[in-house]
């Protein structure tokens, strides 16, 4: 959904309780498992060393703290990262706004192969301009007690506008993944980084 300025904070309520009716814009979940000739995207970037790092990008990913990079914005803020929670994406873009409604699909957990992993997938309802999923996690390596921070995404056009914009809206997902890394670098503390000790 597309504005010429900012939605108020109606239109953007209306908007996720609206999405709470709809499906999925894409099928099952799942697409990330199985993409097939789709393109995946991936970011990973090594936030630290130690458990309590971890933990502090636990508590990050739980308060959507990745969003936290100025010309995007999650809502509601402090949604839970559950199953079945509906939020919004507001991206501010280039003279307007674009309202993204997305859903909590899948979660991600345990320890497998000497690695914690904390994180979830979120899944894109009609109301965003692509369609997919998009997956954020951290994980703790046991053994090097390293600290790494992935996201993975596959996606599509599903407006009209995303089909013509393309090359617009795949700088926009790249440049997202690169400011997303950084707020989880500030979110767990990395020292040297803006915002942190």
């Amino acid at each position: 959904m597309f504005y010429a300025r900012r939605p108020s904070a109606a239109t953007i309520a209306k908007v996720i309780d609206d999405s709470q009716r709809l499906p999925l814009s894409y099928g099952s979940p799942g697409v990330l498992h199985h993409p097939g000739s789709r393109r995946v995207d991936a970011t990973e970037v090594l936030l630290g060393q130690g458990p309590e790092v971890y933990t502090r990008a636990c508590l990050a990913l739980t308060a959507w703290r990745q969003f936290d990079i100025g010309w995007v914005e999650l809502h509601p803020t402090g949604a839970p990262v559950t199953t079945g929670t509906d939020v919004a994406v507001l991206i501010r873009h280039f003279g307007f706004w674009s309202l993204n409604g997305c859903r909590v699909v899948d979660q991600v957990g345990g320890d497998a192969h000497g690695r914690s992993r904390f994180g979830y997938v979120y899944g894109t309802l009609p109301t965003h301009a692509e369609a997919g999923e998009e997956r954020f996690e951290v994980s703790l390596d046991a053994n090097s007690g390293a600290v790494v921070y992935r996201i993975r995404a596959v996606s599509w056009p599903f407006a009209a506008i995303a089909h013509l914009g393309q090359p617009v809206v795949r700088h926009l997902q790249a440049r997202f993944r690169h400011d997303s890394a950084a707020a989880m670098r500030r979110a767990a503390g990395v020292p040297g980084t803006a915002g942190t000790p």
